[in-house]
């Protein structure tokens, strides 16, 4: 059962940095889902703050997270700031009591997540992360899939993920994708958790990790090339490569099993393919417009009802989080 269930018409959110992935990707499902409110931003320029606010109709806006936190009419919080800033954020919301929603990566590193996830399982305030893959249609197919045995006993999972550098890269400007101060892993923090997350929720957990990184471009701080090899408690084995020199962009994830295959692209809206001996099955399945939607209203579900738990916590993100760790070594 949850300790947290609002007894109230709607329940007030607050943003904590306003930025390009709250103007479609997320902030909108706040103010659409029912029961839900977006009611403040913040960003550390107010005059953004303010912009965004006016074109979203938001009624508050500051350019200080602790007065947003501690707002009384914000009775959540999602954190949508870069890694480096999740932990102090999480804990200032977690000592007000709020429920919580974390931008991927939870934060920096393994013992950043773990000090998050602690502090509000102790206090049994509800922690979410937005690793809004686990709720989307497309994903849920191919868990579907995987679930009724179409392809067999899974064997093996193989994802390659590659791009070329982009005109920022190149520029050598500030980036904090690749500030190895802000995501030490540079693109692998920011794209690959996205991945690593989904096969934890389609496969399970991970009993075993290791890999190698290097940068190879010099173009920045951070790791551009990664190679990493997962062993799942199930026996599953996995490897995954993921480059961002290359000469062109691939998103290619293959799950083999004893009786057939799937195919599907973590980031392109690729039809999901099934082969088998009975044949060939493709399906293509659109992502929401705003693509945080069913991962919002999932939240909502979680919050005011007691026989629900959401997809995405703390819990299962701290996995994702050691995972990544342990690829890089270290952990």
């Amino acid at each position: 059962m949850h300790t947290f269930a609002k007894q109230l018409n709607s329940i007030g959110w607050g943003i904590i940095g306003c930025g390009n992935v709250t103007e479609v990707k997320s902030g909108p499902a706040y103010q659409q889902t029912d029961g839900f409110e977006l009611v403040a931003v913040m960003r550390r320029d107010l005059d953004k703050a303010e912009d965004y606010a006016k074109r979203h109709k938001v009624p508050r806006f500051y350019n200080d997270a602790n007065t947003l936190i501690n707002c009384k009419e914000v009775d959540a919080v999602y954190i949508a700031t870069p890694p480096d800033s999740h932990l102090d954020y999480a804990l200032q919301v977690a000592k007000a009591g709020k429920p919580c929603c974390i931008e991927k990566p939870m934060a920096r590193n393994y013992k950043e997540c773990l000090e998050i996830y602690n502090v509000f399982d102790a206090a049994e305030i509800p922690l979410f992360i937005a690793y809004y893959r686990r709720t989307l249609p497309r994903f849920l197919k191919i868990k579907e899939w995987l679930d009724s045995g179409n392809i067999g006993i899974v064997r093996h999972l193989n994802w390659v993920l590659s791009q070329p550098p982009n005109a920022l890269d190149i520029s050598r400007a500030p980036n904090w994708r690749t500030d190895i101060k802000v995501a030490p892993g540079g693109y692998f923090d920011d794209l690959a958790s996205h991945g690593l997350d989904l096969f934890h929720f389609l496969l399970g957990e991970v009993k075993e990790a290791s890999g190698f990184y290097k940068n190879q471009q010099g173009l920045y701080s951070a790791p551009d090339a990664v190679s990493g090899s997962l062993l799942y408690q199930s026996g599953v084995t996995g490897s995954g490569n993921w480059n961002f020199g290359s000469f062109n962009n691939e998103d290619k994830v293959e799950i083999f099993g004893s009786e057939g295959k799937i195919s599907f692209a973590v980031f392109q809206e690729a039809p999901v393919v099934m082969e088998t001996n009975k044949g060939r099955e493709e399906i293509s399945i659109d992502h929401p417009k705003h693509i945080q939607s069913f991962h919002v209203e999932a939240m909502k579900k979680h919050l005011t009802t007691n026989d629900f738990t959401h997809p995405s916590t703390g819990k299962t993100a701290l996995h994702t989080s050691w995972i990544m760790d342990k690829i890089l070594g270290t952990i």
